[in-house]
């Protein structure tokens, strides 16, 4: 009896979003590569494009041999888990699909198996081959593809961050989940919108964009919630409509949320109005109140409040002078703000608008990393970062800091 392995993968951008699958049919003795198939297949979720990658690698293999045996390898662990009846399918697009699985080959002669992203390459470039042909109105052809490249080791580029969640430094990606994201010629680069896990399907992923200029930002002054509430500067709108262009670009934005600040929902209305998107205020975005520290420099505040400003560079703690807020204060806010934003927009991506503390925050408890390291991070002003969170309460960061889209 002949045994197949069929290596499968899918995306999409956007989640929901253009998406395809790719699939290829091994032999199973040799690892040589039978047969492959793509497909873009519009807008759908993640999810669907991987069940639709497998039951085309089924149906594949079926067409070389309906007798052979079948081991099914994805870097989904969802669908390995369900097709292989440990976890429910709840979801009513993929319960057909998984129906049709099964009926291709008889259950006993499909076995599944995850496998890390990095060794599903051939699939993964397939799904993404399908994706920029969809985009290009095109079909996909056998005749053009390199996925053969990623599966012999061969001269294509390496998914850096081993996965289709995530943002290679310098770029975003549009890709949640399933295959990592390319234009046609370019290194693959990941994220659905800027996300993805392949094992727990499509993350609440926050695209966090700091405000743009002020008149205070070029001269480095605390500029918190209890001082003037200062409007962008002429400098600062400029920054917020090459933001939102970039952004515009990717197209994977799903909603827009500022925090209340004039010069936060200045940017997020910018950004908004190229989007076709409304924003929604959340309170809990706004920066930090820096007390008496408010307008002043940091040398100013080193020489008028030496002895507050040690006692707060030390210990979380420690408020600003004149009853500002503590680190330790803005850590509980923003925590409470980010699980609010993530039941409201599970699997979908989302554009926050707000400052410096609050960005730096999401990134220090995402990577649990201890509150001195808020003094190490760099963020400009209109840069982008992007953090995904996951159904098991994990997170990971994806982009910090790009201010690539704000060069001439």
């Amino acid at each position: 009896m002949r045994e197949f392995i069929v290596e499968a993968d899918g995306g999409s951008r956007g989640n929901p979003g253009p998406a395809g699958y790719g699939t290829v049919v091994r032999d199973a003795a040799t690892g040589e590569p039978l047969t492959e198939a793509a497909e873009y297949i519009g807008v759908t979720t993640n999810n669907v494009a991987e069940y639709r990658g497998l039951l085309a690698g089924l149906r594949a293999a079926h067409a070389l041999d309906p007798t052979a045996r079948v081991h099914v390898r994805m870097d989904s662990k969802l669908v390995i888990e369900q097709m292989s009846g440990r976890w429910k399918i709840k979801h009513p697009a993929m319960k057909p699909l998984a129906t049709q699985a099964r009926a291709v080959f008889p259950p006993d002669r499909v076995t599944y198996e995850w496998i890390p992203r990095e060794r599903n390459r051939h699939a993964d470039r397939l799904a993404n081959e399908a994706m920029d042909a969809g985009a290009r109105g095109e079909q996909w052809s056998a005749s053009g593809s390199t996925a053969a490249l990623d599966a012999s080791g061969g001269t294509s580029a390496p998914d850096a961050s081993g996965g289709a969640s995530g943002v290679a430094a310098g770029g975003l990606a549009g890709v949640t989940g399933g295959a990592s994201a390319t234009a046609p010629g370019d290194r693959p680069v990941d994220t659905p919108g800027w996300s993805s896990a392949p094992d727990l399907g499509a993350p609440a992923t926050f695209v966090l964009l700091r405000h743009g200029e002020t008149p205070l930002t070029p001269q480095k002054r605390f500029s918190g919630s209890g001082g003037t509430d200062p409007a962008l500067s002429a400098a600062g709108r400029e920054q917020a409509h090459r933001a939102a262009e970039a952004l515009a670009k990717r197209g994977t934005v799903q909603a827009v949320v500022a925090s209340p600040l004039t010069r936060t929902r200045e940017t997020a209305a910018i950004v908004a109005a190229r989007l076709g998107l409304d924003v929604t205020i959340e309170e809990g975005l706004r920066e930090t109140d820096f007390g008496a520290w408010e307008g002043l420099t940091f040398g100013e505040v080193r020489e008028r409040y030496p002895d507050d400003l040690n006692a707060w560079l030390a210990d979380p703690e420690a408020r600003p002078t004149g009853g500002g807020e503590s680190f330790a204060e803005t850590a509980v806010r923003i925590a409470a703000a980010r699980d609010k934003l993530v039941a409201a927009y599970a699997g979908r991506t989302v554009l926050l608008v707000t400052h410096v503390t609050p960005i730096k925050m999401f990134v220090r408890q995402a990577l649990g990393a201890p509150p001195e390291s808020l003094f190490r991070m760099e963020l400009s002003a209109a840069s982008l970062s992007v953090v995904a969170y996951y159904a098991d309460g994990n997170a990971s960061v994806r982009l910090f800091n790009d201010t690539s889209h704000l060069r001439p």
